[in-house]
């Protein structure tokens, strides 16, 4: 063989010996054995965790294993009647609106309240029930009973039949703080023994969603930015020593999804242990009621009242014959602390009311002319109190008017007053005031919701029987502040403070 031909085939070796490790290795024919394959990084990032982060984190999973068999998942099944989309109208005219009502299923969560069967859920999960089922965390079905319902508080107490369950511990949520980690243990979205978690967000929230046929509500929930889904309902937000400090209850949601988007809302714990004890004791729940109708001071009714700074709540009406009544409690009376416990919210005065039943004392501590003073009070019922009766004024009999001004604009409040005519004392049923005949807008008047067709009857607790009366109270309180009694075409009062400039 000459040197050409073995060049050649030398050649040939060595591009085939190339190929065929460029395939073996490039396009993965021949695969590694199993005990070479290496992936993943030998060491973490972090060889060591900081031990208050480790506690931090074990705090979280410490909760999560010893609160979770608490609570419970709820299956019901409810009657609720079926309405007629109004888009079909036109096809079945004759159809009625509200049709048969139809069994539907929904679900929520709840919490073991003690070993022989009791949990504590929201009304809305088991209202209009017809059959209930829980979901126990080791697996088992029960049947459950409605032991009773508190719509007020939305809150609710059902029974299952079995014993030796692991009760929750129930907290005290006064205790909380704005900014604490919290964990929401519940089911959304039918996810049994789901944990989120995150802080809490404000304490005292009064969103509007819980009230009775007259307006009233206790609402003061918790706010938590923990994730809370629909679902959740009545499942338990946890601090992280274990205690439950809230039943959780409502959602801020977008309208349409109807899930969560940053915000649920939680009922704090003492509420509902108050709450829970009188469904089971009694089957529905014997609150006390003061017998006010109260309103948060503002910065312009302190300075008309003489308080150094806006606090407390203002009594705007007082209950006939209800508990306040009775123990010289007045309209006008700012409502400083009750058991030594400061309040500067309505809601948080309901609140706390709505913990204590018929019966119990309750002592305020109240700013009265300029001075504070004691005051205790036995409350009652709310079904022995008239709430639409108001205690009477002492108005005067006679209608006496100064005529020489008949209607007069204040420019510096934005506000248009004129004397009463005789058909307008017989329709807002007083004996004295002006009417307010227009108010301008963002004026003074207008951020203080004094509007068209409300009556003056009162500047800093003196009648007033004329424009010219009410003109001689502003002139009287330029640079200060003025403390009004209003009264509204369907018989209500209120006070509200009016801040008068000096020119």
């Amino acid at each position: 063989m000459n040197r050409k031909n073995i060049f050649g085939v030398i050649s040939l070796l060595i591009v085939g010996t190339v190929f065929g490790a460029v395939l073996v290795s490039g396009f993965g024919y021949v695969r590694p054995a199993l005990a070479d394959v290496r992936i993943g990084s030998d060491q973490p990032p972090v060889p060591t965790v900081n031990a208050d982060v480790q506690a931090f984190n074990d705090a979280f999973v410490n909760v999560s294993e010893k609160v979770t068999p608490s609570i419970v998942q709820i299956r019901v099944i409810s009657s609720t009647p079926t309405k007629t989309n109004d888009a079909f109208k036109f096809f079945f005219p004759f159809q009625d609106k509200e049709s048969k009502p139809q069994d539907r299923e929904s679900g929520g969560s709840g919490v073991i309240i003690s070993q022989d069967g009791y949990i504590l859920t929201n009304n809305h999960v088991v209202e209009n029930a017809t059959k209930v089922e829980v979901a126990l965390h080791d697996k088992r079905q029960l049947v459950a009973e409605v032991i009773g319902t508190d719509p007020l508080t939305d809150l609710a107490v059902i029974k299952i039949n079995t014993t030796n369950l692991p009760a929750a511990y129930l907290g005290n949520s006064d205790e909380i703080k704005v900014g604490q980690w919290v964990m929401a243990i519940g089911n959304p979205l039918s996810l049994s023994s789901t944990v989120t978690a995150g802080i809490v967000s404000a304490t005292g929230r009064d969103i509007s969603i819980l009230r009775d046929k007259d307006g009233y509500g206790v609402e003061s929930f918790i706010q938590t930015d923990a994730a809370i889904n629909p679902g959740n309902s009545g499942g338990a937000l946890v601090a992280l020593n274990g205690a439950v400090i809230g039943i959780n209850s409502a959602i801020a949601t977008n309208g349409f999804s109807g899930s969560y988007i940053g915000y649920g809302f939680a009922i704090p714990i003492n509420l509902a242990k108050s709450v829970a004890e009188d469904l089971i004791a009694n089957g529905k729940v014997s609150r006390g009621y003061i017998g006010v109708r109260i309103e948060e001071v503002d910065s312009d009714l302190a300075k008309a009242v003489g308080l150094d700074k806006a606090k407390g709540v203002v009594v705007q009406d007082v209950v006939k014959d209800g508990a306040a009544a009775s123990e010289d409690i007045k309209s006008g009376d700012v409502i400083l602390k009750i058991d030594e416990r400061e309040i500067n919210q309505a809601n948080e005065l309901q609140a706390y009311v709505a913990t204590k039943r018929a019966g119990d004392l309750v002592k305020l501590t109240i700013f009265r002319d300029g001075k504070e003073i004691k005051r205790s009070v036995k409350l009652k019922g709310r079904e022995a109190d008239n709430e639409t009766t108001v205690l009477a004024d002492n108005r005067k009999d006679s209608k006496k008017k100064d005529n020489d001004i008949v209607e007069k604009e204040f420019d510096s409040i934005g506000l248009t007053v004129k004397n009463l005519s005789k058909a307008e004392y017989d329709s807002y049923k007083v004996e004295n005031g002006v009417i307010i005949t227009s108010v301008k807008r963002f004026s003074k008047a207008e951020d203080q919701r004094l509007g068209r067709g409300v009556v003056i009857t009162e500047a800093d607790k003196k009648s007033i029987d004329s424009v010219k009366d009410f003109e001689k109270s502003i002139e009287a309180k330029k640079g200060k502040a003025i403390l009004l009694k209003l009264v509204y075409s369907d018989g209500s009062t209120r006070l509200v403070g009016l801040d008068i400039p000096k020119e």
